[in-house]
């Protein structure tokens, strides 16, 4: 199935009438919204519904969580991201959204949306406008209010007259205690008594199912019943059913006194997060990184955070719960700052290990931090500008690697903004700015800073400065056609800098630009040359980045030269090196000139395919082509013989499928060697 739906990591019970009703929903309008108070099921009913009507959808079934959001900001790149849209220009970010989605047939799903009903409103205004293949199925404590909306509400498990409430109580119960078997006539009537009490809301349920690890369900009806006899009033703020509130504050007395401090410590975290990260951002006073292991485990065995493998996730209506007690207990500025702390030291390790063994995986893991590390930085620019001004720095490559243009570029100009920056870091802001600023087209702001960050790094004397101004610089001069320049510009820094290790990032940007002017003035065996040096010492650090660009020029050398299988070797080596770093952008730069060797194989057909795969990953990007200028004349070539070896209608048959295919099938379609 095409898409990113969650997988359901338990059983789905009941829903049966709901699923028939959400079916027809989405068969025949186009915005339908699931509405319902915290608790109800309103996710899980959604990702069934979205499971199955996903085959009805051509370019898949998306999902995007919207509950780490805490503000509108983010709103538009969390929805970009879902879909697989990594915009690389200067357009308004909604402009670039809906031109993506203007011929897709997919389904969206954005669930939580009840904090940013407003903006979700607007956008979907948006999108469902100029998008009318587009179908989005949504998840709301109250309907968004919007043209055209289809609001469905979903009521809590049937308790009278029906099992679904009871199977549920059931199921989970022997997921806490095996051995539980609830036949007895006292046991049956407990757990009926439960579910009815509980109204039949499926988070109450699950919670008190989970207290079968410590109490016999009659004890649990018991507890229960006699909570609920004692609380009448409605005064909660925000309201929830009264059954809902009761069972996780009943849950909340379950817990020793650590966990229910780890569960309000644990709320700062926007995304999914493994022990070692609970240990940094909750160990504090009486709660050790020892004792933070114990709580996280009792946490998760009474079902307040989920465990999938290493990775842990707390509800959002469980995360409101415990950031109530944050605030109760007065430690919301001190877990803020201790979660910003962590993410910090996260981003200096993943900079100081970017050349190492460990580059694919710091790469992934920041990408998949990247709501947390927002987070972060908008909690130290508010109260820590130079921790600030050096985490963007050190973060912001892996940004316009990630394709996090904007962000990169608006975090550097803030934290420059903030207050003035000295040295390194000063240095790396500015070199953000540039770096994402050229990504998006913008050569007079990158040329404008590159310059800038020369003089700042020289003024410093710092060498990792200078080279990564010279990078800027060069690769500036690269995207502009003056790759003589380029050559020039980085043969100074590399000169200046020669005490600087070759293994070391900046040393290697500028290298590989080197590369890449040679490439481009024609001198190709002296770009031969530079290229095996240069992939030697990527190989011997197990650094993909630069290699994977390295095996480019490969590819293009080998196609100068006229060696096109070569090329074509090559080529799929780069691509295999930016599909493990998830880098859309560069595997649309392999898939041209992947194409173009096997078009001058003369195997036109098999290269019109691989061209539309590419086209497809462009548009990814939000460009219709983008490289340096050499690379047009190449593009052009290979759509010339491509087309003379099987003609036009063949090409153009060919070129749609590749465009029409998803864009995983058609990469692994690109990378066998062998014909279709």
């Amino acid at each position: 199935m095409v898409g990113n739906l969650p997988e359901e990591t338990t059983s789905f019970v009941g829903r049966q009438a709901e699923l028939a009703r959400l079916e027809r929903a989405l068969a025949t309008g186009r915005l339908t919204t699931l509405i319902g108070p915290g608790g109800v099921g309103k996710t899980r009913l959604a990702l069934r519904g979205a499971r199955l009507a996903a085959e009805r959808h051509p370019d898949g079934a998306w999902w995007a969580d919207l509950s780490p959001l805490y503000d509108a900001g983010p709103l538009i790149p969390t929805v970009s991201d879902a879909v697989g849209f990594a915009d690389h220009t200067l357009r308004m970010p909604v402009d670039a959204l809906c031109e993506w989605l203007i011929d897709k047939r997919l389904l969206l799903v954005l669930d939580s949306c009840e904090h940013l009903r407003t903006s979700c409103g607007h956008l979907l205004g948006e999108i469902l406008t100029t998008s009318p293949g587009l179908t989005v199925l949504v998840t709301s404590r109250q309907p968004l209010g919007t043209r055209g909306e289809h609001v469905l509400e979903v009521p809590p498990l049937p308790v009278d007259g029906a099992p679904d409430a009871l199977r549920l109580f059931r199921e989970r119960a022997r997921t806490a205690d095996p051995g539980a078997r609830l036949d007895a006539p006292g046991e049956a009537a407990a757990a009926a008594e439960i579910c009815r009490r509980l109204e039949g809301i499926p988070l109450a349920i699950e919670l008190a199912a989970a207290g079968m690890r410590a109490h016999s369900v009659e004890q649990i009806a018991q507890r229960l019943g006699s909570r609920l006899d004692t609380l009448n009033d409605d005064s909660f703020s925000p309201r929830r059913h009264r059954a809902l509130r009761t069972t996780i504050g009943w849950s909340h007395e379950l817990c020793t006194p650590l966990e229910r401090l780890l569960w309000a410590r644990l709320t700062p975290l926007r995304t999914d997060f493994d022990e070692d990260t609970a240990r940094e951002v909750c160990a504090a006073g009486p709660l050790t990184p020892d004792g933070v292991g114990e709580a996280l485990r009792g946490l998760v065995a009474k079902s307040v955070v989920k465990r999938d493998g290493d990775r842990h996730r707390m509800l959002d209506t469980l995360r409101e719960y415990g950031r109530m007690w944050l605030a109760e207990l007065g430690e919301e500025r001190a877990a803020a700052d201790r979660h910003a702390a962590c993410f910090l030291a996260l981003t200096r390790s993943a900079h100081a290990g970017w050349t190492g063994r460990e580059q694919v995986s710091w790469y992934h893991r920041i990408a998949d931090a990247h709501m947390d590390l927002c987070a972060a930085l908008d909690h130290l620019l508010a109260h820590d500008v130079p921790a600030a001004q050096e985490m963007t720095g050190r973060v912001g490559f892996f940004w316009t690697c990630c394709g996090h243009l904007s962000e990169a570029r608006g975090y550097a100009r803030r934290a420059l903004e903030a207050a003035p920056a000295g040295g390194p870091d000063r240095t790396r802001l500015q070199w953000v700015h540039g770096v994402a600023a050229l990504l998006q087209g913008d050569f007079m702001t990158a040329e404008r800073l590159g310059a800038r960050c020369a003089a700042v790094a020289a003024a410093d004397a710092d060498d990792e400065g200078v080279l990564s101004a010279g990078y800027l610089s060069g690769l500036t001069h690269l995207m502009t056609g003056r790759p003589g320049a380029a050559l020039d510009a980085v043969a100074e820094v590399l000169r200046d800098t020669s005490a600087s290790p070759v293994e070391s990032a900046y040393r290697l940007r500028c290298h590989l630009v080197a590369l890449f002017a040679l490439t481009a003035t024609g001198r190709l065996d002296e770009a031969s040359e530079a290229a095996a040096f240069l992939r030697a010492a990527c190989v011997a650090r197990d650094e993909y980045w630069t290699r994977s660009y390295v095996d480019y020029q490969l590819a293009l050398i080998a196609l100068f030269q006229d060696r096109p299988q070569e090329s074509a070797a090559h080529a799929r080596s780069m691509l295999v090196g930016k599909h493990r770093l998830r880098d859309s952008f560069g595997i649309a730069l392999g898939l041209d000139i992947l194409a173009a060797a096997i078009a001058a194989q003369g195997a036109g057909a098999r290269a019109a395919r691989v061209y539309g795969t590419g086209q497809a990953y462009w548009r990814m990007v939000g460009h219709p082509q983008r490289g340096t200028p050499e690379l047009g004349p190449v593009r052009e070539a290979c759509e010339r013989q491509a087309r003379a070896a099987v003609g036009d209608a063949a090409y153009q048959r060919a070129f749609e499928r590749g465009q029409a295919d998803n864009a995983e099938v058609g990469l692994a379609a690109a990378l066998r060697s062998e014909p279709d």
